[in-house]
């Protein structure tokens, strides 16, 4: 039977650091600087398991998602923030408001099952896209508590960003 997601975050999303990120985030320009950063924060996710980050300091809730390829088969690892809801865990395909689906999301659209590495434990989870559009609504207004990046990310493009709810196997 699953279980509770880990609830750990360090840092504060109160402070000078985390107050001055996200309106800074939701810029083109911020998004383009953290693009660059992810590859570096990735390599600090993996390392510490999902102990720590680069967004740590400002209490950014950061998962290391990895999927299958829905053409390669190979494995594939993103960092995304994530809304955290007991036993399911939300991500969002945000991709900075850009016009394309990233694609970790069509990778759980063809295989959804993936791996989650978060507080440093690894777990299996089967990834179902959220449709319910009050749900929706509720989830992503929980990502725009996060950061108010999100508004601004929903607000460049006209596509439907893709949600899924994870749960554990």
């Amino acid at each position: 039977m699953a279980g509770q997601f880990p609830d750990r975050t360090w840092g504060s999303r109160t402070n000078v650091l985390a107050r001055l990120a996200s309106p800074i985030a939701a810029t083109k320009a911020g998004s383009a600087a953290i693009r660059v950063l992810t590859p570096l924060d990735r390599k600090v996710l993996e390392r510490s398991a999902g102990r720590y980050t680069l967004l740590g300091p400002i209490g950014a809730p950061i998962l290391l998602l990895t999927t299958t390829g829905r053409n390669s088969g190979q494995q594939h690892t993103t960092p995304l923030l994530f809304v955290h809801d007991g036993d399911v865990l939300y991500v969002v395909g945000s991709n900075f408001g850009g016009d394309r689906h990233p694609d970790w999301t069509a990778n759980l659209l063809s295989y959804p099952i993936a791996t989650v590495t978060i507080s440093g434990d690894y777990l299996a989870v089967h990834a179902d896209p959220v449709t319910d559009e009050t749900e929706r609504e509720e989830v992503f207004d929980r990502f725009i508590e996060i950061s108010d990046a999100y508004d601004a990310y929903r607000g460049r493009t006209d596509r439907t960003m893709r949600m899924f709810a994870l749960r554990q196997l």
